[in-house]
């Protein structure tokens, strides 16, 4: 029952939108050592923003555009089983990455634009002390690269010639840093139970830029992942990422603070799963990250959001599972520190994943 109801269930959990707090996109899910024996997945899913709003009326209101690019995020993981104790993961995922650019003419930031692309390897090993209990635990390996480019900002406290901010374009090659995971699990198998905590310890990155140099420190997060069966063939399913966002500042040693956040974010998730027949599940669930009411950068105008989600799995008689999913996600409002306003956006997201078990 375990199997049948969480790889559809869960799938588009770990495909987080634009929309999410800070920079979080993959959600650092670890959930692949705990399948039986050795298993292997792959993941791909594509998330298309529709992001907009309108200038301060004090500088005209002119409209933004859809500053949302779409993108894709994709997903390796393997487990293996060396006895009855023992077992070893790898997983390969996006961590963290954004990417906005404002074309629309007009507007006050015409022509920026600023990207992060990650990519993260996480090993794992886990032992299970008894048939309940386990931990887990290893090390987090982060890669990272950007883009900052942004045009001159005229002077913000009133009308004139004066400029209060230079134009300024750097591109920063890949950096890296390594941290540590580490957490534990309380399973019952026979109501498909099981309760993960594992914690994600912060990361430090140093990326050389054309101009500036870029240095920040990826937050540490908890992350609460839970299932349970309810009814015959019907699983209760959710998660909750708690991610330490409040300090955080990507930093230009001549730009300054190019993005900075005060607030820390969790993220809700809960769903129910059913199966339908001896290989077909299906599923549905909600996420909730709240607002904090707080302006926001001009590189990220959203603030929480909540989602729904629909998903499947099929499971062939030779191992090998398929599943997939689609996300719509409500974006919540949002003001930036320079007064433009972003209302009533969205994004959708899909998802397929291939696994197999052997």
């Amino acid at each position: 029952m375990m199997k049948y109801m969480t790889a559809g269930a869960a799938l588009l959990l770990t495909t987080t939108a634009a929309t999410a707090g800070g920079l979080d996109r993959s959600g650092q899910s670890i959930g692949s050592i705990f399948e039986d024996g050795d298993y292997v997945e792959l993941s791909f899913g594509s998330i298309s923003p529709s992001i907009s709003g309108n200038a301060n009326p004090a500088f005209g209101g002119a409209p933004t555009g859809n500053i949302g690019q779409d993108y894709t995020q994709l997903g390796l993981a393997y487990k293996t089983q060396v006895n009855d104790k023992v077992s070893l993961g790898l997983i390969f995922d996006q961590p963290f990455g954004a990417d906005v650019f404002y074309e629309d003419a007009g507007y006050l930031l015409s022509g920026a634009n600023a990207s992060v692309e990650s990519t993260g390897i996480t090993g794992l090993v886990r032992y299970e002390i008894d048939n309940n209990f386990s931990v887990h635990g290893g090390l987090r390996y982060v890669k990272a690269n950007g883009v900052y480019d942004v045009p001159a900002l005229p002077d913000l406290d009133g009308p004139g010639p004066a400029t209060a901010t230079p134009a300024y374009a750097s591109t920063y090659s890949s950096g890296d840093g390594v941290g540590y995971v580490v957490g534990g699990a309380y399973e019952r198998d026979d109501i498909a139970m099981r309760v993960a905590l594992t914690y994600s310890s912060e990361i430090d990155l140093e990326l050389d830029g054309t101009v500036g140099d870029l240095s920040t420190t990826l937050p540490e997060s908890f992350n609460l992942d839970f299932q349970t069966g309810i009814a015959a063939d019907t699983l209760l399913f959710g998660s909750v990422r708690y991610v330490m966002w409040d300090g955080f500042s990507l930093d230009d040693n001549l730009a300054g603070s190019i993005l900075n956040y005060d607030d820390d974010v969790v993220t809700w998730n809960v769903g129910v799963g059913r199966r339908i027949t001896d290989n077909f599940a299906a599923s549905f669930s909600i996420g909730y990250e709240k607002s904090t009411g707080e302006p926001t950068g001009n590189l990220g105008p959203t603030d929480g959001y909540i989602s729904y989600q629909v998903g499947g799995a099929y499971t062939m008689d030779n191992g090998v599972e398929v599943s997939g999913g689609v996300r719509y996600i409500n974006i919540g409002d949002a003001t930036t520190t320079i007064g433009s306003s972003f209302n009533d956006n969205d994004a959708v997201a899909v998802g397929l994943k291939v696994a197999y078990s052997f």
